[in-house]
This record gives structure tokens, C-alpha cells and sequence, in this order.
């Protein structure tokens, strides 16, 4: 088992944050024909490419198609302090014949959850950058300088936000609302609780050519995520600072803790409770660090944490 977390470690730490592949089976637009496209068209994808080889932020993985211009698939980290942090987040993209006069379209690989008012269980994502909801101004695609470096980096900003109940058209307006509020935080908890189950959605069928990546960073993030589990089955607000484990026991957030745990569902924590245990069991087996959170005698009788480093 040692060796087999060794070469997950290895691969991990190898895996380029863009890379051109032949193909793509799994692709969900893999089926769609491009159609006609010529010199202009083949330059701009090459633009795009060069564009995201040399400034995606650090968070966010592409692969493109060497046998298929047309097709990218990207793999957006959610953002510390939101509801999505840690998760991985896959999306396929295709270049139209048209491009750039339109812009790519999109689709999202939810395992049908959806855990954002932008991001729908059916795989749209609704973002006026790609034409699926209206925008003002430079909140369209603009042919001469919108990308797909930018969208990407939308759809990470503005979308895996950190209080997402506020993205739904109409409830801007409940931002200083205390009853606005509270639905923001009860959204949370369900957006966190999707966001696990995408978790081990990925796990369990990786996108292809993120196979070594899906591993990897559960492997490294899975003793994080599981212990940010604890603590908001605790109470705490999904998305708040986890304490570190040299502060524990400590009387941190203790009122926060307070708050969270009156106002929420009967489900919350039974839920979660479900969800961490199969975490558990899919970070142990990628070599994660999880003999804390492992009782003994059910680890024995499961031989879950005998792979943990």
C-alpha cells in the first residue's frame, strides 16, 4: 500500500497544470462535430491555449485536445473560505465553428447536484460571459478580448463564491436582510453537503486524464476536508476557519458555534454524518491522513485506516 501512495504522491506532484492530450472519449461533447472551421479559427484556439499555459491561476487545471481543437476540459479548486473549498469541479468545453464571434459553450459535470443557483444538475452554467444569462457591458463575451482563461476564472470568482444564495436573480436584494442572511447560511450548509458528494463523485469516476489529479489531491487535502466536516457538524459556519489542531479545545468561535447550531435542520448533522464516513473510507483508501478521525474497532473490522501514512 505504501508503494501505491508513493505513486499517487508522485504522479500528483508531475501533474502539469495545462497539457495537450490526443483525445478525448468521455468529453461530453466528444459526439458533436465542430463542423467547418478554418485558418482564423485554428489560430484564435491556439491564442486561447497559450493564453491559459501561461496564466491560470493556481487552482485551476486544463486539458485541451491535440486530435480535437474544439474540446477543453478544465478542473476549477474550490476557493478557501466559500461552501465549495477543497472540492473539485469539473467542466467540458467546446469551441463552435463560430468562435470567437460566440463564445464556448459549457458544460458542467454536477453527479446530479446542484449546489449553486448558477450551476444546474442538468450541466448548464449560467453565465452571461457564455450567453446563458444577460449581462451588462463587459459582463458579455466580447469577441476582441473575452477567453476562455476568462471564464474559467468567472465561473471560480463569481459563481464558487462564498455566499452563493445571493447569486439567485432577485435575492441581491436580501443582502442586509437579517431573514436573508440566515437563508445564505442554511444555503451553505446544503451547498457543503453537495459539494461532498461531488467529491466522491469524482472520486469514484474520475474524469478522464484527471485521474492522477482526483487522487492526488484528496490524498493531500482529504485530513483537511474531513476535519472541516467535524467542525461544522459542530456548528460552526460551513466555510469559517477551521481551527488548526494545536488549537483545539480551545473556546474558538464558540458563539458562532452557537448561532449555527440553533438555526439549523434536524438533518444537518445526520446527513453529514453519512457523508463523512464514505469520505473516510475514499480518502483512506488514495493514502490520506486519517487515523484521527477513525474509531478502532470499526477501522479494524472495515480495514479502512490501515492505508493512511
Amino acid at each position: 500500500m505504501s508503494e501505491i501512495e508513493d505513486e499517487i504522491g508522485k504522479k500528483y506532484k508531475l501533474f502539469k497544470q495545462f497539457d495537450i492530450i490526443k483525445d478525448f472519449s468521455d468529453h461530453h461533447y466528444a459526439s458533436n462535430p465542430v463542423g467547418k472551421t478554418g485558418k482564423e479559427w485554428t489560430k484564435r484556439i491556439q491564442h486561447d491555449w497559450k493564453l491559459l499555459e501561461n496564466n491560470l491561476p493556481a487552482s485551476i487545471y486544463v486539458r485541451v485536445s491535440e486530435n480535437r481543437m474544439d474540446l477543453l476540459r478544465a478542473v476549477i479548486i474550490g476557493p478557501q473560505g466559500t461552501p465549495y473549498h477543497d472540492g473539485l469541479f469539473f467542466f467540458d468545453a467546446q469551441f463552435t465553428a463560430s468562435y470567437p464571434a460566440t463564445p464556448p459553450v459549457v458544460y458542467y459535470h454536477s453527479g446530479g447536484l446542484r449546489l449553486n443557483p448558477n450551476l444546474y444538475d442538468c450541466g448548464t452554467v449560467c453565465l452571461s460571459l457564455l450567453g446563458t444569462w444577460h449581462g451588462n457591458g463587459c459582463e458579455n463575451w466580447n469577441s476582441a478580448h473575452s477567453s476562455m482563461l476568462q471564464v474559467l476564472i468567472s465561473i471560480q470568482g463569481l459563481i464558487l463564491n462564498e455566499k452563493p444564495y445571493f447569486n439567485e436573480p432577485g435575492y441581491e436584494t436580501e443582502v442586509n436582510d437579517a431573514n436573508g442572511q440566515r437563508r445564505s447560511l442554511e444555503y451553505n450548509d446544503t451547498a457543503f453537503q453537495h459539494s461532498c458528494g461531488t467529491m466522491l463523485y469524482s472520486l469514484r469516476r474520475p474524469p478522464q486524464h484527471f485521474e492522477d489529479l482526483v487522487a492526488g489531491h484528496f490524498r493531500e487535502r482529504g485530513h483537511a476536508i474531513l476535519a472541516a466536516c467535524k467542525y461544522y457538524m459542530e456548528g460552526n459556519e460551513v466555510g469559517s476557519v477551521v481551527p488548526d489542531e494545536d488549537d483545539e479545545g480551545k473556546e474558538l468561535e464558540n458563539a458562532n458555534a452557537r448561532a449555527g447550531a440553533g438555526r439549523r435542520t434536524a438533518s444537518f448533522k445526520g446527513d453529514m454524518k453519512v457523508l463523512f464516513e464514505e469520505l473516510l473510507v475514499e480518502f483512506s483508501v488514495k493514502g490520506a491522513d486519517t487515523k484521527k478521525f477513525c474509531d478502532p474497532a470499526e477501522a479494524a473490522a472495515a480495514d479502512i485506516c490501515g492505508s493512511t501514512v
